[in-house]
């Protein structure tokens, strides 16, 4: 019987490795961005094309490589950072295994130009499913640029398994943002459809945070640091009234390197107890420095996963490290022995005695409450109360008549006689929150917020469906800086939103110019309330498979609703 084990072919197994290192252009761009920062350089530009599909290049300024290097970069288990084993447990670069570059060649058309500074002349490189195209020297300036063409091209089905390029570019802005916050000292640019999406000057981490994310976010950070014999944490969280609905704004980075670690998010979650509103994700952006002996980075191909030595010494020095940030900016209530609380609750007038109850001696059918105040003692300063004691007293004594046992129950056998069931009770409110009905088979309970979200919502359902809503436009039109992760969303949505009544319009870059806005709606903050809706949007797009038009009308209704306000049921009535 003839052997049957057999060695693969390297293309195959280069774009077996592509499966598990590049999923999505999000993953060609985190690997080239991150060869990009181990080669030194000062200067990152990204450039992508139609989500990534038709292109991604990556320029910078760094050392370069020769014409060997260059043509040693795409072999497989090719890297410069490993010699011994280890060397596999002191890592502080970001790739390390060299696997990157030739899964990206088996499964794109590949163009590297490279140049080192000492050396007259550079080479171009040309690769398509791991076969060398083009190979020769040439004139190209210091510093390398890989572009990569038509990703998964070879491979349809897996190209068919990519998302809409909205899905996709959020994914390549997350990769960015998270290289980006994580090496503030850098220059950074990202440019998409001929568009710049992100322009990042070098300076420091609240600086960069804010040019991320917007200057909206200098007001909410609050600095943490934490500095101990194992590990060094430092970085800032978000104030809790400036949480949201979604986790996109929270991250972890371990010597520089993003991570995903729930245990860890538990523990500055933890640290917001009872100040956080149910469901809500508070903003951080968490530094943890540490020896790479004692971690393990190598237990997954992203290496966003990773294992540390002890994780719960670890928990505990997070968890300290952002309570003692929040109550050192006075985020979080404090106890304080030296302060002299004897005026706290120092008012005008000593509260009034609580009535007693009691028993006519006389008749046994009559309980009777006196509403009298009794052991009257003035609050010290209280002037004329002698006065005040003389006016209560000449008022009018409250007496409160309580049916004795046999009254009640001779009512009750009368009652019984009667027939509520044709009785009709009128609706009332109760903790002006609920509404109390009455039905055949008894009450029922109806939450007002509830019902006029629902109201709400088969409002804005109908109105996206005839295009029947109104707008009013503004004398002054406002402009709306959105967030670069959610300018792709906003887009998406554009048609949605002119169908609920707003008149918005592309103004270029991360900007928009808000003409009107639905005429029924209360919110002064109209930059707020898209904001939220966004997010509503992006929360309920990530667990339930819903048309957008059901999402944003959804979205629409929770957030046009003032929850502080509480109308009485009987001026709804009215």
């Amino acid at each position: 019987m003839a052997d049957i084990i057999h060695q693969l072919p390297d293309s195959i197994a280069n774009q077996i490795a592509a499966g598990e290192v590049i999923q999505r252009p999000a993953s060609a761009v985190k690997e080239l961005m991150e060869n990009a920062l181990d080669s030194g350089a000062t200067s990152i530009k990204l450039i992508v094309k139609d989500a990534g599909k038709q292109l991604v290049q990556v320029i910078d300024n760094g050392c370069g490589m020769s014409e060997t290097d260059a043509r040693m970069c795409f072999e497989r288990h090719a890297t410069s950072k490993i010699s011994t084993i280890d060397d596999l447990f002191a890592i502080r670069t970001m790739g390390f295994r060299g696997e990157a570059m030739a899964s990206i060649a088996a499964i794109a058309q590949v163009e590297l130009k490279s140049k080192r500074r000492e050396d007259p002349l550079g080479t171009v490189l040309e690769i398509e499913g791991s076969e060398v195209k083009k190979h020769e020297p040439a004139q190209v300036a210091d510093g390398t640029s890989i572009a990569i063409k038509n990703l998964f091209y070879n491979v349809p089905a897996r190209r068919n398994f990519l998302k809409a390029n909205t899905v996709e570019t959020r994914h390549i802005i997350d990769e960015f943002q998270r290289i980006a916050l994580a090496n503030p000292e850098i220059h950074f640019e990202m440019h998409h459809n001929g568009m710049q999406v992100f322009h990042l000057p070098p300076g420091n981490l609240r600086q960069r945070i804010v040019n991320v994310f917007g200057n909206q976010y200098n007001e909410r950070l609050v600095p943490v640091e934490e500095q101990t014999n194992i590990v060094n944490i430092f970085g800032f969280i978000g104030k809790p009234d400036t949480a949201k609905r979604t986790r996109g704004e929270q991250f972890f980075f371990v010597n520089r390197r993003f991570i995903k670690n729930n245990y860890l998010n538990h523990a500055v979650v933890g640290a917001y107890d009872q100040l956080l509103q149910k469901d809500s994700f508070p903003l951080y952006v968490l530094f943890i420095d540490i020896d790479p002996s004692r971690i393990d980075i190598n237990v997954h191909p992203t290496k966003q996963e990773i294992k540390f030595e002890d994780d719960r010494i670890i928990y505990a020095f997070v968890n300290a490290a952002a309570k003692r940030g929040l109550s050192k900016y006075s985020i979080t209530p404090t106890l304080d022995f030296d302060r002299e609380t004897a005026f706290d609750k120092l008012s005008a007038f000593s509260a009034p005695t609580l009535p007693r109850m009691q028993e006519s001696p006389g008749f046994p059918g009559q309980e009777k409450i006196l509403n009298r105040p009794r052991n009257f003692s003035p609050p010290p300063g209280a002037r004329k109360w002698e006065q005040l004691f003389e006016i209560a007293r000449t008022q009018d004594q409250t007496t409160l008549t309580v049916p004795s046992s046999w009254e009640a129950e001779n009512n009750n056998r009368q009652g019984a006689i009667e027939d509520y069931s044709e009785k009709q009770i009128p609706p009332f409110q109760l903790h002006d929150r609920l509404i109390v009905t009455q039905i055949k088979s008894g009450f029922i309970l109806i939450d007002q917020q509830s019902a006029h979200e629902r109201i709400l919502f088969e409002k804005y359902m109908k109105g996206l469906e005839l295009h029947n809503l109104s707008t009013q436009q503004q004398l002054f039109p406002e402009t709306l800086h959105i967030a670069p992760a959610d300018v792709e969303l906003l887009r998406e949505l554009l048609p949605e939103f002119t169908g609920l009544g707003f008149d918005i319009q592309e103004f270029g870059g991360n900007s928009f110019v808000m003409h009107g806005i639905p005429s029924d709606i209360r919110e002064t903050d109209h930059k707020q309330l898209i904001e939220s809706i966004l997010d509503e949007f992006k929360q309920s797009h990530a667990n339930v498979k819903l048309g957008k038009r059901h999402q944003v009308a959804l979205s629409m209704a929770k957030k046009s609703i003032d929850k502080k306000r509480r109308i009485p049921y009987r001026k709804r009535n009215a």
